[in-house]
């Protein structure tokens, strides 16, 4: 699989704190990435990090298979926009003087393209407004269209839907996917809001006191939290051979305990079992949301 982003044993110490300790992720080439933790998990000293806006204590990252230390890592942090914390913006400008002035940080040729840019983050008709009367939601807009001003194929947003009222929160979800399947753009996108960002995330890492506890695909998140009966019996053996028998999807956990996919009827199965000589220990119904997921990893309150 090809990587934008790897790291490996990252870390960022200040004095006695780490903010990050020894984090190793990898975030694929054309996916939309969730970085999930708590606030001051470290979520956005990584995307800090990967900026070059300050230097690790210990570990490395490849960007694009480009270490950290190589000459070539400027290069490659072009093709790479972020919006860190909160849009950086000219607040007496309007939205075209603001992404005019990235052009000419950039050193681009010409203006060709602003109006473009403007249209695919819904900003066409803002006119002379000042920026400082935008929406919060209109600024964040505004923050990625100057990200990708130097048209990059990775962008790294830090909580963009954070104070969003729920039209913003949709808007930006569409500019995002749109980001990501109309411009092939792979995304990162650190954010607390687990239930928009299950609407969003192709990949997932999960992220606790500065260090990496999972990374996961969605695939394979939905199943592990699809609906599902974990049943602990004396023999998953013969358990096996009813579970055959009924024709239903399964996963032995150990020699006493397995998961059963799908609805089942808990009588009938014990009825089941009980014939085939197996005794039915425990059986527990469980439906698992993201959030639920991402707290039986962590622990802790719901504060992500």
């Amino acid at each position: 699989m090809d990587y934008c982003l790897v790291t490996n044993a990252l870390s960022k110490h200040y004095k006695d704190f780490k903010a990050l300790n020894s984090l190793s992720m990898h975030v694929p080439k054309g996916a939309i990435y969730g970085f999930v933790g708590k606030n001051g998990a470290g979520k956005t000293t990584l995307i800090r990090l990967i900026c070059g806006l300050q230097l690790p204590t210990a570990g490395e990252f490849t960007l694009y298979g480009v270490g950290n230390m190589d000459k070539r890592i400027d290069r490659c942090r072009r093709r790479m926009g972020a919006v860190v914390e909160t849009p950086s913006v000219y607040l007496d400008a309007t939205a075209r003087e603001n992404i005019k002035e990235q052009y000419r940080v950039l050193g681009m040729p010409s203006f060709d393209g602003v109006d473009e840019l403007l249209a695919f983050v819904g900003l066409e008709n803002t006119g002379k407004k000042k920026v400082r009367n935008f929406s919060l939601g209109m600024r964040q807009r505004l923050g990625i269209a100057i990200a990708l001003c130097g048209e990059p194929d990775f962008l790294m947003l830090d909580e963009p839907i954070n104070g969003l009222d729920p039209q913003g929160i949709i808007e930006m979800r569409e500019l995002i996917l749109r980001l990501n399947r109309e411009k092939q753009i792979t995304v990162l996108i650190s954010s607390h809001i687990l239930d928009e960002l299950s609407r969003l995330a192709t990949h997932y890492g999960f992220i606790d006191k500065g260090s990496m506890v999972k990374e996961i695909s969605a695939a394979e998140l939905e199943t592990e939290c699809r609906k599902c009966t974990r049943l602990t019996v004396n023999d998953t053996k013969l358990l096996c051979m009813v579970l055959d028998k009924i024709g239903v999807e399964y996963k032995v956990a150990s020699a006493t305990e397995a998961v059963v996919y799908g609805a089942i009827k808990a009588a009938d199965l014990v009825h089941a079992l009980d014939e085939a000589g197996c005794e039915t220990i425990s059986m527990h119904e469980k439906n698992e949301s993201l959030e639920t997921y991402y707290m039986n990893l962590v622990g802790g309150g719901a504060d992500a």
